[in-house]
């Protein structure tokens, strides 16, 4: 029996509610957020009420993982289910004027659901790829409609912007040198620069309508929402400025919680919520340079950049009220499993391409064991020479390499810092992640015969894991161009301080 008729087979049981009506997708995904940020995960001065209800009536992970340490390649795994050598989107992370993006033969999640008739609609931050012409949009990639910044909102100067109200400017000055930060709809730039008091508000209404036209319509439909909370530099709207006790980040982090907040009483209102699995995770681990503005990893070693638990240990929730029982599991998973999950509940055909991810219904529905038992960790600039340079083996991780990285700097841990330079660990450091998930206590292999047939284990993974990865070409690599730059006004002058409307 399918997963997607076992599905339909609980609805009918537990809610009353026999329709073979296929199920909605609301994928939300935070940018730069913790391990430890949430206050379900701990901490303790968090005000995330929302996504603490989602957690304690659905299913919290505690072993869940992104694919990078960083932006754009993080986000081409959640939609495509691929490690991001597969499909090119490496080393580091898209800008502006990027010529390439995320292949257009690349199958994201949108375009598995799109020929069941799913409604599809992307909403936040984009970053992968806008290309000439709007090449790499997301409405190139599957999705009905979009509105959002197509990449960071840092990149762009913003040091003259508001970020809080009154008028409390950015913090910093984000990039300079290339056009402010534009607001797009589908392929059209409404905004330049983004005001970013109202970001939110016209991200919610814009969510609730298409789930709201979605419903009355009765068409099944998948909402990807990724967030730029909490990334730097932070903002939030009258809703949400100053009612945090964590500052400037607590506050984006409750501008956040507010807004899926607002999707759960549109679920609600609009009959669907029984129908519909939400996930929400992180694209990669806290920007630690940032300090108190840049999130914290709570347990975890080190963050953003690396390839440390910090870096790609994210915080996931599931929820589908009266199909997914509350709990918490401590079974591995990735974003990679995100679309198997997704075309299996639906009933969708799978790419035909080497898919990295697992479908997870079986930690979803049954609380039962996971598909997967390895995970490969990559850096920021991956390449064929140096492979994965972590792998994790059930509750085993070894790290072959090790690497600090500027984002993780300012923390006491000398071994997060970009002065921690590469270095190659042969035998590889061993961790048991259960006893010691902080990174901090290697094992000893000397007379550890146990330990000698993990590590005989891992290394057979690696082997046959690298003989089967065939790297794509690097987009990141093909450069950058300034005409490339979105700009409201093409034909002004002189670029980029003319690009406002």
């Amino acid at each position: 029996m399918d997963n997607a008729i076992i599905v339909s087979f609980i609805s009918c049981v537990l809610l009353g509610s026999c329709t073979s009506s296929p199920p909605n997708f609301v994928l939300l995904f935070a940018d730069d957020l913790g391990f430890g940020d949430l206050g379900c995960y701990g901490h303790p001065t968090s005000l995330t009420p929302n996504l603490d209800r989602l957690a304690a009536g659905g299913l919290r992970f505690t072993d869940f993982y992104c694919t990078s340490p960083v932006c754009s390649p993080s986000r081409a795994s959640l939609l495509t289910g691929r490690y991001q050598t597969r499909s090119g989107v490496y080393p580091g992370v898209l800008y502006p004027g990027s010529r390439g993006g995320l292949p257009l033969n690349e199958t994201t999640i949108a375009e598995v659901l799109k020929p069941l008739g799913y409604a599809t609609a992307a909403v936040g931050k984009w970053h992968l790829g806008i290309g000439a012409n709007g090449t790499f949009l997301p409405t190139r990639q599957g999705f009905d409609q979009y509105l959002g910044i197509p990449y960071s909102h840092d990149m762009g100067p913003c040091q003259n912007l508001t970020c809080f109200p009154p008028d409390v400017k950015c913090f910093g000055l984000c990039d300079v040198g290339t056009v402010t930060v534009p607001l797009m709809y589908n392929e059209v730039i409404k905004q330049q620069p983004v005001n970013f008091l109202d970001l939110e508000n016209a991200y919610r209404d814009f969510a609730s309508d298409f789930i709201s036209t979605s419903a009355k319509k009765r068409q099944p439909f998948f909402l990807y929402f990724p967030s730029h909370h909490t990334h730097y530099p932070q903002f939030a709207g009258p809703g949400a400025a100053g009612m945090s006790l964590r500052g400037p980040f607590g506050d984006a982090l409750l501008e956040l919680d507010n807004t899926i907040g607002s999707l759960l009483e549109t679920l609600e209102g609009t009959g669907v919520l029984n129908n519909t699995l939400i996930l929400f995770t992180s694209d990669n681990g806290p920007e630690l340079m940032r300090m108190s503005r840049g999130g914290n990893a709570g347990p975890l070693r080190c963050g953003k950049g690396t390839t440390y638990e910090g870096g790609m240990r994210e915080p996931a929730i599931a929820y589908w009220r009266g199909i997914i029982q509350p709990g918490v599991t401590h079974e591995m998973a990735s974003t990679l499993d995100i679309l198997p999950t997704i075309a299996s509940l639906a009933g969708a055909k799978l790419p035909q391409v080497m898919l990295d991810g697992v479908d997870m219904s079986n930690i979803l529905f049954s609380q039962g064991k996971s598909k997967r038992e390895t995970m490969m960790f990559y850096p920021t600039n991956p390449s064929e020479t140096y492979g994965v340079f972590a792998i994790r083996l059930e509750k085993y991780k070894a790290h072959f390499y090790t690497q600090g990285a500027s984002h993780s700097g300012t923390t006491p841990d000398q071994d997060c810092s970009i002065f921690a330079s590469l270095t190659v660990h042969d035998p590889p450091l061993l961790f048991d992640l259960e006893a010691d998930p902080s990174e901090h206590y290697p094992l000893s292999l000397d007379k550890r015969p146990d330990l000698q047939a993990v590590l005989g284990r891992i290394r057979k993974v690696k082997e046959q894991f690298e003989g089967s990865m065939v790297f794509g070409e690097s987009q990141i690599s093909k450069g950058t161009d300034p005409s490339l730059e979105p700009c409201c006004s093409p034909q002004c002058e002189p670029k980029p301080n003319c690009c406002h409307c």
